[in-house]
């Protein structure tokens, strides 16, 4: 299936400078993605497609939402919708961190954590199929996290840990029911990355001690995760589905 000339690819959790998400926005636009970004704060959203347009002569539209609300989500892909050219791929990045031990663990913090990276990616992924399967066409990338497969031995522990393993249920149970529309998902899967969800901005002391348990000799970047997010929902990854793809310098071999 063709993808069309003027494709939008949305991006949830993507304004913050340092993140995962901006670094997609970035990376997307200067492949001619048009894009639109779904994060907290509307002004914020705004702010940064407008200087993604600019920067990249593509269209690009912000939504303030929270991905733990279904009703917030469904109404801000409506109005990306309403702005910008077909959705044809989905990047699912938003999520918090939680390095809370078990046994100090509240009800609380476990329901906003599963809330937020794990039901904020069914609901993204649940709205923006309606349209995909309408027109038969779709690239669909969530963000695991080497801590579901390893349970945890990251900065986040257990919630953050099985609400990514559940990322990982979700993608392999909807590329199977979404396959007939050619529509594909895949994880992604990153080991450490140098960004604020690791608990702040990495030291060179962090870094080395993270890098001795990897075979590469440094840790990831915002880009090395852009990067793949961009193959995956390429014209050219159409027999990729279900798949999860570990970016994580080698920490987890499978």
């Amino acid at each position: 299936m063709t993808f069309p000339a003027a494709r939008t690819a949305i991006v949830t959790g993507a304004v913050s400078e340092r993140g995962i998400g901006r670094a997609t926005v970035n990376y997307l636009a200067a492949q001619g993605w048009n894009i639109g970004i779904i994060d907290l704060d509307d002004a914020l959203c705004k702010a940064a497609a407008k200087e993604i347009a600019a920067q990249y002569n593509v269209k690009a539209y912000g939504v303030g939402a929270n991905v733990a609300s279904e009703s917030e989500v469904r109404a801000a892909v409506d109005a990306l919708e309403a702005e910008l050219p077909q959705i044809v791929a989905l990047a699912n990045v938003a999520g918090v961190s939680s390095p809370i031990g078990y046994l100090d663990l509240e009800p609380a913090e476990w329901d906003r954590v599963l809330n937020i990276n794990l039901n904020g990616v069914h609901y993204a992924t649940r709205r923006v199929a309606e349209s995909m399967v309408k027109n038969r066409i779709g690239r669909i990338v969530n963000i695991s996290s080497v801590s579901a497969q390893r349970g945890g031995g990251t900065f986040s522990k257990t919630p953050y840990s099985v609400a990514k393993a559940g990322v990982i249920g979700l993608t392999r149970a909807t590329a199977r029911e979404l396959g007939e529309y050619d529509i594909t998902v895949n994880a992604i899967s990153p080991g450490p990355i140098d960004t604020d969800i690791m608990g702040g901005t990495l030291s060179q002391e962090r870094k080395d001690e993270l890098t001795k348990d990897l075979v590469v000799n440094r840790v990831g970047s915002t880009r090395d995760i852009a990067a793949a997010i961009a193959f995956l929902i390429s014209e050219d990854s159409g027999y990729i589905s279900g798949q999860t793809l570990n970016v994580d310098g080698g920490l987890y071999m499978h």
